[in-house]
Order: structure tokens, then C-alpha cells, then sequence
């Protein structure tokens, strides 16, 4: 009997393709309430195995509570952050999108007023303000994309921190089973031609071959729905 293809075992689910939630150390949101200023100590700069870009540990003034942010290019331990209409227009502070001049860099930007902050925060991206119109400010996305949002959404000032990521070589399969593992992806993966042809659509042959069209329907059933599914058109040019 053969096995189960990924797309199959994966929607099964169970600890190959679950993320190691409890290793990560914190959901990162911007602090306070939409009008309220909150400002804090940056005591310490950490990894997070959730995501690739640095984070810092920050002790909030005012109380013994301390909480992590996703810090940006240039920022260091005990630097002074804000967050909130009051905050100053500088690097790693995080004011009211009305509040952002045209032509700053801005990264971690919320969805809707007080949701914590939902876009840009890939290591080593930025979005610029571009235009501000009643109510609402245009953003140009890191994909090139202009999205607009409503001015009381905050968003960081800088570069999220941890550019350059990608071009540093993992020299060691350990290393990318690791980076893969802390994601919830299955590393690492087979080509379908090189399985058996009980493992596979693809598999068996006398050579590496798909042997069969790789177009399939929508509703093909799960252990066939591989390849191109639903292609609109097939061929050369």
C-alpha cells in the first residue's frame, strides 16, 4: 500500500507540519490604545525563533511590565521608544500614520487602528508614505503596491532590522533543517519523479519521467489533485 502524498498528510495535520508555537517567545504588538502615548527602555535585543528579523525586550515606563518589539536598523539597548500620537517622527518610534511626514520610511503598519500592526515586518523591508488624503494615508508597499489606510493606524519609523539575511549561504543541511523546522515545513522534500509509482502519481518509470499529463481537474480526488490544477491553458507559447 502506498503512502500519502504531502498535500495529503499535510491537511491530516499532526507534529511534521505543526509550528512549535511554544517556542516562540511573544506575539509582537504595538502597546496601548489608539490617543494613549506609551513610551518604554529598550534592556535588551534577543532572536526569536518565529521569525528572522531581531527583537528587542522592552521595559515600559511607569510599571514593572515589559514586552517585546520588532525593532528597526540602527536601534540598540537602552534607546528611548514611543508609541503613540505623541511620538517623535525618529527612527524605531511609533506614531499615528497622520503624523508621518511624506517620504518617511515606515515598517510594522497596522490594518485598522489598534490592531498591534500587520504589514511590513519581514526582515529588511520598508514601505514609504507617499500621500495623505481626509482621513487616510497612502502607503507603497515593498511589493510596489500603493495601499491606503486610516490615518489613526500607527506604524514604526525605519527599516525592520535584519537585512540581508538571505544572501548568507546555510553551508550545512543542519542549519536548513532547523530554519525549515521552526516554520512548520516539511524539509527535506522529494522530487515526485524520483518516488515509486505507489508513492506518487509521478513516480515509477524506467527513467525520471512524469509519464502522464500534468494538468488535472478541480475536482480531482486529493491522492490525484498533483501538477498543474486547473490549469487555464497548457503547451508553448
Amino acid at each position: 500500500m502506498g503512502k500519502r502524498i504531502i498535500s495529503q498528510n499535510r491537511g491530516r495535520g499532526g507534529p511534521t507540519y505543526r509550528a512549535p508555537s511554544h517556542k516562540y517567545k511573544a506575539e509582537l504588538k504595538h502597546p496601548g490604545t489608539v490617543g494613549e502615548t506609551v513610551s518604554g527602555i529598550v534592556i535588551d535585543i534577543e532572536h526569536d525563533p518565529a521569525r528572522h528579523a531581531p527583537i528587542a525586550k522592552i521595559q515600559l515606563d511607569g510599571s514593572q511590565k515589559k514586552m517585546f518589539m520588532l525593532i528597526t536598523e540602527g536601534m540598540g539597548i537602552d534607546d528611548k521608544v514611543v508609541w503613540g500620537p505623541g511620538a517623535p517622527i525618529k527612527n524605531g518610534d511609533t506614531p499615528t500614520l497622520a503624523c508621518v511626514p511624506v517620504g518617511a520610511y515606515v515598517c510594522n503598519v497596522e490594518a485598522r487602528p489598534n490592531d498591534g500592526g500587520k504589514f511590513i515586518r519581514a526582515s529588511g523591508v520598508q514601505a514609504q508614505v507617499i500621500g495623505k488624503d481626509i482621513g487616510r494615508v497612502g502607503i507603497r508597499m515593498p511589493s510596489g503596491k500603493d495601499k491606503w489606510f486610516n490615518e489613526d493606524c500607527r506604524a514604526t519609523i525605519g527599516i525592520v532590522a535584519g537585512g540581508g539575511r538571505g544572501e548568507k549561504p546555510f553551508v550545512t543541511a543542519g542549519k536548513k533543517y532547523h530554519k525549515m523546522k521552526s516554520q512548520a515545513q516539511k524539509w527535506p522534500r522529494s522530487k515526485a519523479v524520483c518516488m515509486n509509482v505507489i508513492d506518487h502519481p509521478f513516480g515509477g518509470g524506467g527513467h525520471q519521467h512524469v509519464g502522464r499529463p500534468k494538468s488535472c481537474a478541480r475536482g480531482t480526488s486529493p491522492g490525484r489533485k498533483v501538477g498543474h490544477i486547473a490549469s487555464r491553458r497548457t503547451g508553448r507559447k
